[in-house]
């Protein structure tokens, strides 16, 4: 049994450990109202890209856009990995490490090569680790990604995708379902599937809406088609920015919920320790008195 001295120093060594998680903990609670705000500012510009996309290309109708066209074989896949930089935020980066393991083997069990842009020190550490060797990487960017970021990440997968270097581009990010739970998603960002998007709107109640009144005329300038190329770019980068941000604030909400958990776990900790220490000062107690009472006995006789 261990004694007075080794129980103390354990008490001492948790709460130390309860007060950083616990620090932890509020700093995360209050990144999450800051990266929520930053989501919600952003959602309703990626929304009306959404409709506008979809509207167009239903009165462009057949476009001959290479974004739009599949590609009749999938030989070369990008799969972009959004993680985050630091740890301590629970399954947060290892289900998107493990989910993109199980796509690249199954892209490559169909004969595809499989090439990977890392979004944060994780996932860079993670593949290079593997001998796997990120096209494009990103570091000290997960917490507060930026424009350029996306920007540059959805350049490279365009310029492949109309060079026919790419056939697919994969987005695997945790979406912020709400401050306590993160939602796994996996996106196909090109091609660029105008169909989905016209089914979305339709979920969302907006085709009903359009389709209940009467549509105007819209002249386009230069013409409908010339509109379609320059928005198919911009929803791209549309796309992985809300993916990169999204991600953002799912992390402060694993991050705190690990935290908050590893708080929970340290108070139970100390409560532990402090009834055994109890006890075992309890036992000494008892054990001196003991032996106070056999020497005085034995004086006695």
């Amino acid at each position: 049994m261990p004694n007075l001295h080794d129980i103390e120093r354990r008490i001492s060594s948790v709460s130390s450990t309860k007060q950083i998680t616990r620090t932890m903990e509020m700093v995360a609670a209050a990144k999450i109202r800051r990266a929520g705000e930053r989501v919600a500012a952003s959602t309703p510009y990626a929304d009306s890209m959404v409709e506008m996309l979809a509207n167009v290309a239903k009165r462009v109708g057949g476009s001959e856009n290479a974004l739009l066209r599949k590609h009749d074989e999938v030989k070369n896949v990008l799969v972009v990995v959004v993680v985050s930089d630091r740890g301590l935020a629970g399954g947060f980066n290892s289900n998107v490490l493990r989910h993109v393991d199980r796509l690249m083997k199954d892209k490559q069990a169909a004969g595809a090569t499989v090439e990977v842009v890392a979004c944060g020190k994780k996932a860079v550490g993670y593949y290079t680790y593997r001998k796997v060797q990120p096209v494009l990487s990103f570091a000290d960017l997960s917490a507060d990604p930026t424009v350029e970021e996306a920007a540059s990440v959805a350049t490279f997968a365009i310029d492949g995708y109309v060079n026919g270097d790419i056939d697919e581009v994969i987005v695997v990010y945790n979406h912020a379902k709400n401050a306590a739970e993160q939602q796994l998603r996996q996106e196909l960002v090109l091609p660029v599937d105008t169909e989905k998007l016209k089914a979305e709107l339709a979920d969302d109640g907006v085709a009903a809406d359009s389709e209940a009144k009467p549509e105007g005329d819209v002249i386009f300038e230069p013409s409908a088609e010339a509109v379609l190329d320059q928005l198919l770019p911009a929803y791209v980068r549309t796309t992985l920015y809300h993916a990169l941000i999204d991600s953002a604030a799912a992390e402060q909400g694993a991050r705190r919920n690990a935290m908050m958990s590893a708080t929970e776990n340290a108070t139970e900790m100390v409560e532990t320790l402090t009834r055994l220490y109890n006890r075992v000062r309890q036992g000494a107690i008892t054990t001196e008195i003991s032996e106070i009472v056999g020497g005085a006995a034995a004086l006695e006789d």
